[in-house]
């Protein structure tokens, strides 16, 4: 079953603290079960839900303009700026795809519960876990590429870069070995209806992400540790 063989992330922990009290009530909320299309988006469990892996609104220290999406592979963070200083911030996995490219893109091309066909390379390395579905994998809750996925172009050209969703919700705040970036289901539904054809994507490099995000630690658990953490904004702060 493709669920199983596409298992990249580890296991979680969350701080004591967020074990005894859990997430807030309205993260809750959010990540629950969803119908769409048909199908049914299972709840994200409460061990899954943190600062760093949930949306929240931040502080945000970029340049790029309102309606941008900037995706930072090295802290795990995509972010759809909103106004000065404010953005959305969305946990993510990044795969070795993800971590690949840099620079700027536009999305020309947006999809519900998109198909997914593995790279030769992926079939050619692990026929085991791949060969079966060389002929591509319809849309549904075991496809890879979760409920929605955003494609990148550049010069008019596919770059095979994408921002998707995920059937694995542990994965989210890992480096994975496969993939580019995902996001919740729950999180690229959001992001899918919130931005248009059209949009400009700037993907940061290392050193842009270490200016721009302080030293970055990950931890025995896989996840990144910021020195200098942004503020984060209460729920319903104008973004």
């Amino acid at each position: 079953m493709i669920g199983g063989a596409l298992a990249l992330g580890a296991c979680q922990r969350m701080p004591v603290e967020e074990i005894l009290l859990g997430p807030p009530a309205h993260v809750m909320a959010r990540y629950g079960q969803i119908e769409d299309g048909g199908f049914q988006i299972r709840a994200v469990p409460p061990r899954y839900l943190t600062e760093r892996t949930y949306r929240v609104i931040v502080a945000y220290t970029g340049s790029e303009a309102p309606g941008t999406i900037v995706v930072d592979p090295w802290a795990r963070f995509l972010y759809l700026v909103t106004g000065p200083q404010r953005a959305y911030r969305y946990g993510i996995a990044v795969g070795r795809a993800g971590r690949g490219f840099s620079g700027d893109a536009v999305i020309r091309r947006k999809e519900h519960w998109p198909s997914w066909t593995p790279t030769r390379n992926m079939i050619r390395t692990e026929p085991e876990l791949y060969a079966e579905y060389a002929g591509g994998l319809p849309g549904g809750p075991i496809n890879p590429l979760g409920a929605r996925a955003l494609y990148l172009y550049r010069g008019g050209r596919d770059t095979y870069y994408r921002i998707h969703g995920t059937n694995e919700v542990s994965s989210i705040g890992h480096a994975t070995s496969a993939g580019c970036i995902r996001l919740f289901n729950q999180d690229i539904l959001d992001l899918h209806e919130r931005v248009p054809l059209g949009t400009r994507v700037h993907v940061r490099t290392k050193a842009q992400s270490r200016a721009l995000e302080g030293e970055l630690i990950e931890d025995e658990n896989g996840f990144i540790v910021q020195t200098a953490p942004p503020t984060i904004w209460p729920e319903g702060e104008p973004a």
